[in-house]
């Protein structure tokens, strides 16, 4: 199948805040007491990136959550991380979600890359990767968040004249509809998924 349609839209999120904890000491680098009294303040975690620093006796833990809940989470997981040991805890309410939607898209060779190109191309850092069945989803600054919607847009055919006609057409509401729990082309979106460390 063409590659253009297995894509329904690109979505983008405001909604975001960034939590990153270094320097979580062994053993296990004890993560369940980290996000355990998350859980319990009723704050979701979406994605996690966790990578353990050369000589493995300690690892970073980068995770998002809503940005409204980004204060409480910060003040939660500073008290955590101290009681582990950790050395520092950032937040980061700059960043942004833009995700590509389409069933099976996680399956598709070279999509991401693609997508990579294309942000990075206009010099737009990636800072973390998600993906599930329906998105692959990149942060970026917030501030560029549009102007990678509007790339990826582009990069893959979405915005080219044939797209423009079919959306003129009573059929195109049909062909737009786009899997459970995904949005429309440029609307934004809550992100699932795995992280990609």
């Amino acid at each position: 199948m063409e590659l253009r349609n297995r894509i329904s839209g690109i979505a983008h999120d405001t909604n975001v805040g960034r939590l990153t904890v270094f320097g979580l000491p062994k053993p296990a680098f004890a993560l369940h007491r980290l996000f355990g009294p998350l859980a319990e303040a009723g704050i979701n975690v979406d994605a996690i990136a966790h990578s353990i620093e050369p000589g493995g006796e300690h690892a970073d833990c980068s995770f998002t959550v809503a940005e409204a809940d980004l204060a409480r989470a910060l003040a939660i997981t500073e008290q955590m991380a101290a009681q582990l040991g950790a050395t520092a805890v950032e937040g980061d309410s700059s960043l942004g979600k833009v995700s590509i939607v389409g069933l099976g898209v996680q399956h598709v060779p070279g999509l991401a890359a693609q997508a990579f190109a294309a942000l990075e191309s206009a010099g737009i850092k990636i800072e973390m990767v998600t993906t599930s069945q329906v998105r692959i989803t990149c942060l970026v600054s917030k501030d560029r968040l549009a102007e990678a919607a509007r790339l990826l847009h582009t990069a893959f055919g979405l915005d080219s004249p044939q797209d423009e006609d079919e959306a003129a057409s009573p059929e195109s509401k049909e062909k737009e509809k786009v899997p459970a729990g995904a949005h429309n082309k440029h609307q934004r979106a809550e992100t699932d998924g795995v992280a990609c460390p």
